[in-house]
C-alpha cells in the first residue's frame, strides 16, 4: 500500500508540474502571437504609405508641421526621428497604426 500511495503522489506531482509547464508555454506563445500580429499590422500600415520615386514615405512631420519624404527604418521610424521627442514618438505610433497624415 505505501508504494501505491507514493506512486500516486509522484504521478500527481508530475502531472501538476506538466500542467504548469503547459500553461506557461501557452501564455508565452499567446504573447508571441500577439506580438507577431502587431508587427504584421505595423508593416502592412507602413507599406501602404504613399511614396516618392526614391521609395521614401510621404508624411507630414508632426514636429515641424511640414511635408516630408523620409525613409523608414526597420522599426518604421522616419529618418528625421529623434528619440524621446514627443512629436517624433507620436509620429512613429501613427505610422505603425496607419493613421499618419500623408501628402
Amino acid at each position: 500500500m505505501p508504494d501505491r500511495r507514493r506512486l500516486e503522489r509522484t504521478l500527481r506531482k508530475q502531472l501538476r508540474r506538466a500542467g504548469e509547464q503547459y500553461e506557461e508555454l501557452r501564455r508565452s506563445t499567446d504573447g508571441q502571437l500577439d506580438e507577431a500580429r502587431e508587427a504584421y499590422a505595423s508593416a502592412r500600415n507602413a507599406k501602404r504609405l504613399p511614396t516618392d520615386h526614391a521609395g521614401r514615405a510621404k508624411i507630414v512631420c508632426r514636429r515641424y508641421a511640414e511635408q516630408r519624404a523620409a525613409k523608414l527604418d526597420e522599426q518604421y521610424r522616419p529618418a528625421c526621428y529623434e528619440a524621446d521627442h514627443p512629436d517624433c514618438e507620436g509620429c512613429v505610433e501613427d505610422v505603425r497604426d496607419g493613421r499618419i497624415e500623408t501628402w
